[in-house]
Parts: C-alpha cells; structure tokens; sequence
C-alpha cells in the first residue's frame, strides 16, 4: 500500500484533497483551529514514510516552537504540531520494531535507566487506574505514551553516527534561538521589565518558568560546543562563544531564579565528574532534605515559616523580588510552601497510588493550612505542586516518588561511569552535556513540575535515550580496544 502512494500520483492527490477538504469542512463546523494542520501533518507522514530520519530532524525543528490549544472548556489540549509529529513516531515505532525487533534486545532492556523508566511507565497507569479524575489521567496517559515512543525510544534508530548527534544539536538550537530571540525582541519593548516576563515568554511557552528551563537545559549543550571547537575552528568557537553569552543573558532576563541555580549546579556537576565523585550528590542531596523535614515537622517548627497575608504579594520589580524571597514575603516562594504543605498532608490519605494524574488541583484545596494562603492562592491557572518529588506523590504515590529519585541516582552514577569509560573526546563531551542539562533539570524541577510537559519533557526523554545509546557505544569502544 505504500508503495502505491509514491508509484501513483493521482492517489496520493487524491487523498491530500480529501484531508484539505475534511479539515476545511471541519474548521468551519467546529471553529478548531489545529484541524487545518490536518493537511499538513498528512504531507509529514508522507515524509516520514519515505525518509523517517529526515522527518525526525523537522520534529526536533519544531518542538520549542510549537504552541497549546486547550477545547472542551480547557479540560483538554493539543500541542501543535510537535504533539501530532509524535503520534506518528509512535505508529512508524511500532513498525521499525516490527521489522528490526533486534534493535531493542539485551543492551537495551537491561540498562537500569531503561528498567527504572519502564517500572516509572507501569506505574503511571496503575495510578491512571486508580484515579481520582480517570478521563484527565487516561488523556495523561496516552500523552505519556507517545511522548515516550517518540522522545524515549525512537532515537534508537536515530542516533547511529556522530553527525547524527551534531545534526541534532545544530537543529535545535537554531529552534531555541529563534524563541529567545522573539522572546527577546518583544521583551525589549517594555526596556525588559520583570513585570512583562510572562507576556513575553508567552510567544512560544506556557510561562517564563517553562522558558527559562529549556534555556537553562539546553545551555550546557552550547558550553560543550565551546570546548569542542576551541581546539578544530576557532572562528566557530568564537561564534558560539557569542551564543553562549546570549543564552547566559535570556536566562537572567527571564527572571527565574531556578534557572539561575540550574545553570550553576550544572556546572558543579561538570566538576564532580571529573573529579569522579558525581554518584554522591544526589544520597547527599536526599538526606539533607530528609534531615531538614524531619526537623520541621517532628515538632511542627513549619508553622514558624508561615506568611503575613497582607504582606505577601507579587513584586514587579526583580530587585524586590529578590530582597521579599529572603525576607519570606514573597508571593512565589510562600504559595509554593503553601502548595507543598498539602501535598505532603494529601499524601497520607492515597499514599500508594495518589489522586491520579492531574488529580491535584481537584483535590488539594481541603488539604491546605490556612495560615499559609497567598494572593496566589485562588490558582486560576490550575497549577500544581511546584515540585515534581511532590507532583508525584501526590499524583501517583510514594512508588511513583521514589522511582523518579532514583532514576536522578542512576542518570549521574552511569554519566560518570560512560564518561571516564570513553576514549573518544566526541562522545566524552555528549555524555558531560547530557549529564550537565540533568542537573539544570533536576534543579528547575525541584521548583516546578515539568518533566511531563511537551517541550521540557522531550528534552528530558531524548537526552535519558542518548545517554543510554553512549553507554552502549562506550562499551564497544572499550571492547574493540581490548
């Protein structure tokens, strides 16, 4: 049947003109815009069919791009286009396994970050099961799905030589530039304004949160680019040292102040694995929070930190926001303690399971302490807990929490392990590029909840898969030398 569709042109027109046509009609009968992408995403899976890896670059091409469109009374949405380019790879997966069911036995399945990631998926739809609000998880679930097939899994048969890995790069940073540079463009308008951030960072994200992330986890791939061309072509390393810049600069013009942080433990990261002791940060991070919580809740010395309601606000100048953060009068950091004291409170109800995905916000409300309320307490944008350890035990209990903690274990302890393990400079750089935009998330994550989105997650999940695919390669590097 594919084959016919090249061989014969009159069918392969007459299909288009039949899905131009049924968008159009569609369009006009319900006003939903995404339908008119109709047209074009049967000209990708076209594309796709006769040259897949090419169709993959014009997705990585399009992920920082592309926008939300929420229907059925905002309960449900569509990122377009890259969310559709995703339903697609989840179908031409499932015929690549198909045909080369090899590609993923032995080295693949056996790898503990790929184990921790499939534990991480069957547990998800446990949760969806038990759910508090089963049409949101089951939409969430599907999400998952092909955001996994396409991000997770997918770069396997993507990912094969070294240009494969600088066609990526280059792709996606001309992609994020061109955001940034919007971004910056109609942010300079208003002299860049920490008031205007949001309005800004709306062109092409949710919010200066989810905008400062993928900035400040793509940024470690620009610094690697550095050190990769200062020795081969010093007019390119010069160049990128200018976009480096410009990333360092968006990042403290979007006013977020986990990206700052993100960047800055990235950069540690980068030390402590050279200096080989990268797999003890996260144990010592975990106890440290541990000791903290026990200290504050054994005998209640949490309710010390509640706010003074009238004196807890939003502050649109960032100098005062910064000097509020230290004061506690800060309305961001006081609703997220806010946030997280009915998490944690949530927890003792559902504790195996949770609420469900997206079960949250429809639950959290009777859980929250009063005391703790802010201006932004009334949350009309439906955010949730503001940090993804507690997003998933919330939403999907303690097995769910535990999972991702030491999934964020084995990332750093096998990124040490590959990196040291690697001869080759190239692949040594990936992996320190990898395991450098893991700590910007993990610390953007800690402050929000983003890996699950379709923009930081496709970063998370294509990075997660290139790093098992260089652990497979430094392997063979090491056995061909033996």
């Amino acid at each position: 049947m594919l084959s016919a569709i090249y061989t014969n042109e009159r069918l392969f027109l007459r299909i288009g003109l039949a899905v131009l046509a049924l968008a159009v009609l569609g369009y006009v009968y319900t006003g939903f815009p995404p339908l008119l992408v109709a047209p074009m995403l049967w000209l990708y899976v076209v594309l796709m069919l006769k040259n897949w890896k090419m169709a993959y670059w014009l997705f990585l091409f399009f992920i920082p791009l592309s926008v939300r469109f929420s229907f059925s009374g905002n309960s449900l949405s569509l990122c377009v286009p890259d969310e559709p380019m995703m339903w697609s790879f989840l179908l031409l997966g499932l015929l690549l396994y198909a045909y080369e069911p090899s590609a993923l036995k032995g080295w693949w399945y056996l790898n503990p970050l790929v184990l921790v990631v499939i534990c991480q998926f069957l547990w998800l739809i446990c949760s969806a099961v038990y759910s508090t609000v089963p049409l949101l998880s089951f939409k969430f679930l599907l999400s998952k799905i092909w955001l996994l097939a396409a991000c997770f899994v997918m770069p396997i048969w993507i990912f094969r030589e070294k240009e494969d890995f600088k066609m990526a790069f280059l792709i996606l940073l001309t992609s994020v530039l061109f955001t940034i540079l919007g971004i910056f463009f109609s942010h300079s308008t208003t002299n860049f304004l920490f008031s205007d951030i949001h309005r800004a960072a709306g062109l092409f994200y949710e919010n200066h949160v989810e905008y400062s992330s993928v900035i400040s986890m793509f940024f470690p791939f620009v610094f690697i680019a550095c050190l990769w061309l200062r020795d081969r072509d010093k007019r390119k390393a010069r160049w990128m040292f200018v976009i480096a810049c410009f990333f360092i600069l968006a990042i403290f013009l979007s006013y977020a102040r986990a990206a700052v942080l993100a960047v800055l433990f990235s950069f540690f990261v980068y030390y402590a694995i050279k200096k080989r002791f990268v797999r003890w940060i996260m144990p010592a991070i975990y106890g440290i929070i541990a000791l903290m919580l026990f200290y504050v809740i054994r005998n209640e010395k949490y309710l010390e930190l509640r706010p003074t309601y009238e004196q807890t606000y939003m502050n649109w100048d960032f100098s005062e926001h910064m000097k509020a953060t230290f004061k506690g009068r800060d309305e961001s950091s006081m609703e997220r303690l806010y946030r997280w004291i009915a998490a944690i409170r949530m927890s003792k109800t559902k504790p195996v399971f949770g609420y469900g995905p997206h079960g949250f916000y429809y639950n959290y409300k009777i859980y929250t302490l009063r005391s703790f309320k802010t201006y932004a307490s009334r949350n009309v944008e439906h955010s949730t807990t503001h940090n993804y350890f507690l997003y998933m035990l919330t939403e999907q209990g303690y097995p769910a929490m535990g999972l991702y903690a030491f999934l964020n274990i084995v990332i750093f302890s096998q990124a040490q392990r590959i990196y040291h393990r690697f001869k080759d400079r190239f692949y040594k750089l990936c992996t320190m590029g990898i395991a450098m935009l893991f700590a910007a998330s993990f610390v953007n994550n800690f402050f929000s909840e983003l890996v699950d989105t379709h923009k930081v997650g496709a970063l998370f999940f294509i990075s997660l898969s290139l790093l098992v695919i260089l652990g497979r390669k430094s392997r063979e590097e090491q056995n061909a030398v033996v």
